[in-house]
């Protein structure tokens, strides 16, 4: 096992910010503490010490599903959006973002759920998902026919700046709010 590293906080905040410069997906602390040889909790205290110095600047340190991320702040997306091309960033049609919202909120569910929410066949939106890895496969329902069920993935976190599940709007009560909320739920989020 290799020996423990003694980093000074400025060095360790240096590498840290490297990291999270390249890095395409959340960053763990405990998978960067294999490459630093730290402990998970210095490489945390160092990924907050960072958010807190990158606080109000132009790009923030994030804690996004379980890990840090280094992102645009969020009072100059209008800017960024200009700038990006958001149909780019975003293939998702309606059809999608709608079958995205009824999955994050209805998780583990199956196609033949899906459908009897959405009233149409949802092959096409659930492929697409699938291809951009927004949505995955979480094995097979006990029901006759044992069909796939789906649920969100960490992309999806990622991808609509969601920390976890609990940050998505609250679910209407009724069966009108619900359907409102499927239909435009994702379409504001990103």
């Amino acid at each position: 096992m290799p020996e423990p590293v003694l980093l000074s906080s400025s060095r360790l905040k240096n590498i840290l910010e490297s990291l999270l410069y390249v890095a395409r997906q959340p960053l763990k602390p405990d998978e960067v503490s294999k490459i630093t040889h730290l402990s998970p909790a210095e490489v945390t205290a160092g990924f907050e010490e960072l958010a807190v110095e990158y606080s109000g600047h132009g790009i923030q340190v994030v804690r996004v599903a379980g890990g840090y991320l280094m992102g645009t702040n969020a009072e100059n997306v209008e800017y960024v959006h200009n700038l990006v091309n958001a149909k780019d960033q975003t293939s998702l049609s309606a059809q999608s973002l709608e079958t995205l919202a009824i999955i994050a909120y209805k998780q583990p569910i199956t196609r033949a759920e899906i459908e009897r929410i959405r009233g149409v066949n949802s092959d096409g939106p659930l492929d697409s998902l699938l291809a951009k890895k927004l949505i995955c496969d979480l094995g097979r329902s006990p029901q006759v026919g044992r069909p796939f069920l789906y649920g969100t993935t960490k992309e999806f976190l990622r991808h609509f700046g969601l920390k976890d599940l609990s940050f998505l709007p609250p679910l209407p009560d009724t069966q009108a709010g619900q359907d409102a909320l499927f239909k435009t739920a994702l379409h504001e989020q990103h």
